[in-house]
Formats: structure tokens, sequence, C-alpha cells
């Protein structure tokens, strides 16, 4: 399997919260949750993307264990490198979106919690797996936040209550899951496979590198696929940041971030 991966971040100041590896028989990526406000973490978000990460990819290269019980055992591995030092029981604990594409005997298994893409082009067509439960929640404050201009005092207010609104919702019932220091999260994981000789090509986004379709509108997944594969990863993301370069007060495509840290692998 050929593999190419690129990521940035939204805003070269700050550290990227995305984290990413790939090799021929495993593809992992999270996107760590922006922090709007406290978190009770002493590390940050990037930190805990990249214990969360590196724990899950150890765990998850044993083909004889379940995606889910990878994460579930990566997220208190993880938690457990913070336990003493922070508050993990703070609202705002640091969280991750993750998938993971996995190679095993005849089949190409999958895992998505949160809000990352995954693309699997098949004889059949493209499946599109993507966990959208975070979009359903605090919708009333993601309404009134899309209103005002990026840097904007209404807009920071705003996207605070929807942040808060967020977080009441995140890992409960009727809400939406993601890997933050709860390992039962991961039994909400969307999962499956798909026979191995049906599978053309794969991508896997996170949604700062998915914009040009889920947000923009302007590509549809076919044409993310395409040019993944003419042109590479680097190339996707800078069409998205061309975009959020056009629209810097975020009311043509309205946004809570101008660019978001962007991920995209492709494998062949």
């Amino acid at each position: 399997m050929r593999v190419a991966t690129a990521s940035e971040a939204g805003n070269p100041k700050s550290p990227n919260e995305d984290w990413a590896m790939a090799s021929e028989n495993l593809i992992v990526v999270l996107d760590g949750a922006t922090a709007r406000t406290g978190t009770g973490c002493v590390h940050g978000i990037a930190w805990y993307a990249a214990k969360l990460g590196s724990a899950l990819a150890g765990l998850a290269a044993d083909r004889d264990s379940a995606l889910s019980n990878a994460l579930m055992y990566a997220i208190r591995f993880t938690a457990d490198q913070h336990r003493d030092t922070c508050d993990l029981s703070h609202p705002g604990t640091p969280s991750a979106a993750t998938a993971i594409l996995r190679l095993k005997d005849t089949a190409l298994e999958y895992l998505v919690l949160g809000d990352v893409t995954v693309l699997i082009d098949t004889v059949d067509g493209i499946q599109v797996i993507t966990d959208d439960r975070v979009d359903k929640t605090a919708r009333a404050e993601r309404e009134e936040a899309d209103r005002y201009p990026f840097g904007s005092a209404e807009k920071q207010a705003a996207l605070l209550r929807m942040k808060h609104a967020e977080l009441a919702a995140r890992n409960q019932p009727g809400g939406y899951w993601v890997a933050a220091a709860d390992p039962f999260a991961a039994q909400h994981a969307i999962t499956g496979e798909v026979p191995l000789d049906s599978v053309r090509r794969v991508a896997v986004l996170t949604d700062g590198a998915a914009r040009l379709v889920a947000l923009f509108g302007l590509l549809d997944w076919p044409d993310v696929l395409d040019v993944l594969e003419q042109n590479g990863p680097t190339e996707l993301i800078s069409r998205v940041r061309a975009i959020e370069a056009a629209d810097p007060s975020c009311m043509k495509w309205a946004r809570n971030k101008r660019s978001d840290d962007a991920t995209a692998v492709y494998a062949a």
C-alpha cells in the first residue's frame, strides 16, 4: 500500500493539535478538540493527541485486538499519564476525534469516533464514514455564532457559549462521543470492515482537511480522492487554505475558526 500524509496547523503560531501515523498496514489520525475554556490539564491538547495517538498506534498494531478495544486501552493509558497532575473530571479535559484504518487478513477494518472522515473507494463506489454527532449538538449556539464576523467580540462570546453547550453533551447519551478520559467512550465508535480485494484507494481527513466538501461545498468526495491521487495531500490542504484566505471574516462560509488544523492521509 502506497501512503502519503500531510498535516498543517491552522495557526502557524499555535501547535498543530492533529496527530497522524501511517504505515503499509495501519493508519491512525487524531484531531485534538479546540480548547475554548479551561481544561484542568497542564499539558495541552497537542500533548494529549500525541500521547493518545502513540499509544493507540502501538495497540492497534496487534491485529488480534479489536480496534474499539485498542482505543479503549489507549484512552485509559493516556489518562494514567496525567491523572496525578491534572483534573480529568474537568468538563473540558482534553479530547480528540479518532480514526483508524487497518489491514487484517482479507479485510480493511475501520474505526471512527468523532468528526474525522474516512473515505474508502471500492469497486462498488465510495464509502464515506464520518461521525457527525457533534454537529447535532448546540445547534442554537452554532447558529448564533455564525451570525458574527471572525474576530469580533460578539463572535468570541458566542463561540464560548457554543463550547459550553458542546461540552455539556460530550460523552453523554444523546450527545456525541470522543476520546477523552473515559475509556468506555470507545464503545460508541463507528466500526466495520470492507473486503480488501474490493478496495482501490482510501483517505482519512480531519475536519480541517475535509472543508472543501463538508463546509465549502466546492468539491465532492470523488474529486477529493482524485486530488489526493494526482497531487497528494499537500495540494488538498493548499486548496483549503486558499479558500479560507479568500474569506477572512468567515461570513461567506460561516465557521468557528478562520483556519483549522488540517491532516490528510491517502493510500492506494
